[in-house]
């Protein structure tokens, strides 16, 4: 087993994936701006019996990312996990979008992953194994009122299956998950920002969704878990739609 970072890592599908990676036998530090926060994530994992640390980063700047993985790298060893799961939303109309919305959605979603495994792909190199997933979503294809986070997420597909390319003769593996509908508090303030109650929103959001239910942040954590273990080697550079139906 080895150390797994995971970025926006407090709550959500961030805290899904870290308590799913630990569970699995890996040791977890928690990135996050909210650091009250993700040190409950950290605590949580602890008392399941798995080192942990919490650390306050901002995965857009390139000196807290260097930081933060230094502090990994002196704490818990060199990592051999990365999923890169930080995120924001800014959504807006393309004509009421503001410049700012645009950049801070692209500086978390784009920027921080670049950062992040520019941070740690030399310690996988050096152990000649690594396993990096990038969150990607369903927005990817598009969706009104999120062109800045629509084209974030498709630009992390291609930055994914550019690093398969790159990495795999390192043993390194690069791979993509793209949820669909998942009950977090980003999706609640969704259903703020529409002006509806969270509760109409996800119903009108299951009316569409072949299994007949909302996604959780479990369902991520199970496919994150599945890119990282040891006899997925042989699946890089790919994207998985976890919607509850095809997507493409």
């Amino acid at each position: 087993m080895t150390t797994a970072i995971v970025t926006g890592a407090a709550r959500g599908i961030g805290a899904a994936t870290a308590l799913r990676l630990a569970a699995d036998g890996h040791d977890i530090a928690v990135i996050d701006l909210d650091e009250s926060a993700a040190t409950a994530t950290a605590e949580e994992i602890k008392a399941s019996g798995r080192r942990a640390i919490a650390i306050a980063a901002d995965v857009a700047d390139a000196t807290s990312v260097q930081s933060a993985v230094e502090r990994v790298v002196s704490e818990l060893g060199a990592p051999g996990i990365l999923v890169n799961n930080a995120g924001v939303l800014r959504d807006n109309l393309l004509f009421k979008m503001s410049e700012s919305d645009w950049d801070t959605v692209m500086n978390v979603h784009l920027r921080g992953a670049f950062l992040m495994t520019k941070a740690v792909q030399s310690h996988m190199v050096d152990a000649s194994w690594g396993r990096i997933v990038n969150l990607s979503s369903t927005s990817a294809l598009g969706n009104r009122g999120q062109a800045n986070y629509s084209a974030a997420k498709a630009g992390i597909q291609g930055f994914t299956k550019t690093l398969a390319i790159e990495l795999g003769r390192y043993g390194i593996t690069a791979n993509a998950i793209a949820p669909g509908f998942i009950q977090t508090d980003m999706t609640r303030a969704t259903a703020d920002r529409l002006g509806v109650s969270f509760e109409q929103l996800v119903e009108a959001q299951v009316s569409q969704i072949p299994v007949a239910r909302a996604g959780v942040p479990d369902d991520i954590a199970a496919a994150v878990s599945f890119f990282c273990r040891e006899d997925a080697g042989f699946i890089s550079g790919q994207v998985l739609y976890v919607a509850g139906g095809p997507k493409s």
